[in-house]
């Protein structure tokens, strides 16, 4: 599942950088070829941005990357009591 996962962040990295570039720089597009680039561009970037973020915290709970350092709720809320005073 894992590179499942992987590879859909490759393609869509990859989807956004070509469809981003082509509703950037192509000149004598339509209307419609123009806005169906940029959704397209749009959906690789979110698709990469949810890919990247599963794929952080899988190696993250498998241990082949170290936890990010954040903090639970009462953690939290103690810190920002302390930091009010």
């Amino acid at each position: 599942m894992n590179k499942l996962i992987a590879i859909v962040n490759v393609i869509a990295w990859a989807g956004f950088w070509a469809f981003g570039y082509l509703a950037v720089t192509a000149e004598g597009l339509t209307d419609t070829q123009l806005v169906v680039a940029a959704v397209l561009a749009f959906a690789g970037l979110v698709t990469g941005v949810v890919a990247y973020m599963k794929l952080v915290r899988v190696t993250e709970q498998s241990g082949y990357a170290k936890s990010s350092k954040q903090l639970d709720a009462a953690a939290r809320e103690r810190a920002q009591e302390e930091w009010g005073k």
